[in-house]
């Protein structure tokens, strides 16, 4: 396939309140969109949501903003312009060739020659998903199952009748706010540690704040019930972001954990180290998931010969291409899967769920799951909703905690091969 017309453009998203994690803050997100036109006439138009605050947090601190979405947008529009050079079969072709030369790009725009490579593939979310709707078009393909690679179909052959809809309890969400969304049916919660209480940078006083914060969260959901877990307990999902420095400074939080008896109800405990910071954590008492510090399926592999028990996929932040090839990677490892957010749109968000609706449950869970915190998050999200193509459908929306799948989700492929006639007016 050959490329003949490409564009892009972006839309800023205002947050609800600062969005805080790896001990920074966020106050938007932007959207972006890219087009493509094939030698055929055909088009397809792909979103992205960029995070150069989770991506690469030096880019993210060490500009302002808007100078760092900026970056990343310039990274965008640099892969779609180098697409038009490039002849390829699928779009996991096209991703083999475009990632090295965006990354490569960004660290020449940065200054950085130490730009994590999950920098660019965030900026290459859009052009990834603009790819394989073109693909698919051109191919008459008109479902997400048709749309998988073969080879990666084993690792995605379930249908799973309801997800538990996962939301943030980032460091600004109050006790209050998390009891509430306990008591509307919320019941699997992902919780940000790492905090840098005094902004100092101070890995004490963090441990310390972290195990005030699993306490207080612990006292307040510890006695309720659900029926979607082996053990009757809600689970607790904890996100340090690469915060901690050492084993032994996880060790300390999860003995804390221990004390209180809350360790057994830590289902996963996700990206606890530094990128570099490379050990064996089979030692550890909880299952480790790895999430930013893989970036691609042969990272992947070295993290689960480290001992890692769990991987988190993220086709809306990492591309469906390296997504695909990561779910393979762990499928032939035994190691579970499961997706993550990136506080993305809502269609942004269906992408995210073909891929999630087709894993096996997390090891004691009797259901699947996804992340999925925008309505937390966004100051616009019912507007955004309503950029959905399917908007209105069940399906889209969280009820008693749960995303119940029909039979019009799997046979719709959750709106994605559908324009967002919103979106799509943002392009020529």
């Amino acid at each position: 396939m050959r490329i003949n017309r490409v564009d892009s453009n972006f839309e800023r998203e205002p947050l609800l309140a600062p969005f805080g994690f790896k001990g920074g803050y966020l106050s938007e997100l932007w959207q972006t969109v890219s087009f493509m036109e094939s030698a055929t006439g055909r088009t397809a138009t792909g979103l992205g949501t960029q995070s150069t605050l989770w991506s690469d947090a030096s880019v993210f601190t060490g500009n302002s903003e808007s100078t760092g979405n900026s970056i990343m947008y310039l990274m965008t529009s640099y892969a779609l312009k180098a697409a038009l050079d490039i002849e390829w079969d699928t779009p996991m072709d096209l991703l083999d060739q475009l990632w090295p030369v965006t990354h490569e790009y960004g660290k020449r725009i940065t200054g950085k020659a130490d730009l994590r490579a999950t920098f660019a593939l965030n900026a290459l979310v859009p052009v990834d998903n603009a790819a394989w709707l073109l693909y698919c078009r051109e191919n008459g393909i008109t479902s997400f199952d048709e749309m998988v690679p073969a080879t990666i179909r084993p690792a995605l052959s379930n249908r799973q009748e309801l997800l538990a809809g996962i939301p943030l309890m980032s460091y600004g969400v109050s006790l209050e706010g998390i009891a509430s969304a306990v008591d509307s049916g919320y019941f699997f919660l992902k919780i940000k540690m790492g905090s840098d209480p005094e902004k100092d940078g101070d890995l004490d006083k963090m441990l310390a704040w972290d195990k005030q914060r699993l306490t207080s969260i612990h006292e307040i959901v510890r006695d309720r019930e659900i029926p979607y877990t082996e053990n009757g307990h809600i689970p607790y999902y904890l996100d340090a972001n690469g915060r901690y420095d050492s084993k032994d400074r996880l060790m300390r939080l999860l003995d804390h954990a221990d004390k209180i008896g809350a360790l057994e109800r830590i289902m996963i405990m996700e990206e606890p180290f530094p990128e570099e910071y490379k050990v064996s954590v089979r030692d550890v008492p909880v299952r480790i998931a790895a999430d930013e510090s893989m970036h691609s399926d042969a990272d992947a592999l070295e993290r689960i010969e480290l001992g890692y028990g769990a991987v988190a996929l993220k086709p809306i932040a990492k591309t469906m291409s390296m997504s695909f090839k990561i779910a393979r990677i762990a499928h032939d490892a035994d190691v579970p899967c499961f997706c993550a957010d990136l506080t993305v749109n809502p269609v942004l968000v269906d992408w995210n769920k073909n891929v999630a609706a087709r894993l096996s449950p997390l090891p004691t869970m009797k259901i699947g799951v996804l992340e999925s915190n925008g309505h937390q998050n966004y100051r616009n999200w019912e507007a955004m909703k309503g950029y959905h193509p399917c908007a209105g459908a069940s399906w889209t929306n969280v009820k008693s905690g749960l995303f119940k799948l029909d039979n019009d989700f799997y046979a719709t492929s959750g709106g994605i091969f559908v324009e967002s006639t919103h979106y799509r007016g943002l392009v020529k």
